[in-house]
């Protein structure tokens, strides 16, 4: 019994930290992975570095966008999902 009392306040962290830090994180990570997968040549995006552009070719783990300035090849991790959908929810 008196183990268990010592045991039981680094469990209660433990439970406490996988939901309110790393539960979180792996959903955010998933919910990326499904954008970056899902994206398709004609989308608008913005990347995480502020380009505003569209995807005019798409490879395994690169993106060609087309911006005012001209093309650009980005990784597809780049495209930001909150900003992209920001931008797809204006229009």
């Amino acid at each position: 019994m008196g183990q268990l009392n010592q045991i039981l306040p680094f469990v209660l962290m433990f439970v406490i930290i996988y939901f309110f830090m790393i539960r979180p994180q792996q959903k955010k990570m998933k919910q990326e992975k499904e954008f970056e997968n899902g994206l398709k040549v004609g989308d608008k995006i913005i990347t995480k570095s502020g380009f505003h552009g569209k995807i005019v070719e798409l490879a395994e783990g690169t993106a060609i966008i087309e911006t005012m300035a001209g093309k650009l090849k980005i990784e597809r991790s780049a495209i930001s999902l909150e900003m992209t959908a920001a931008l797809n929810k204006k229009a």
